[in-house]
């Protein structure tokens, strides 16, 4: 896990692993990639993948804040990305 950029090949292999059943899910992470695509590295790969693990309503909490983050979502990676993901939708 590194902060190297993600190739254009990673980044889309990442946006096809992130698409979800729920529609609340895909329009914070259309809007995250939307802010962030061009500036994404591994290491923000990494903690998206594991926020990916989740069920739906599980990451639709963490998204709306209705419960706090957890095991490897509470770790930096990920943790980071939440929270990229919370204030691109605003």
């Amino acid at each position: 896990m590194t902060d190297a950029l993600l190739s254009p090949a990673q980044l889309s292999r990442l946006k096809w692993r992130t698409r979800r059943g729920l529609l609340e899910n895909d329009l914070f992470i259309e809007k995250f990639f939307e802010l962030h695509a061009n500036t994404l590295t591994e290491r923000q790969a990494e903690g998206m993948m594991t926020l990916m693990d989740l069920s739906d309503n599980d990451l639709l909490d963490l998204l709306l804040q209705r419960k706090q983050p957890t095991g490897d979502c509470a770790s930096e990676p990920a943790a980071s990305v939440l929270q990229s993901l919370i204030h691109a939708r605003r």
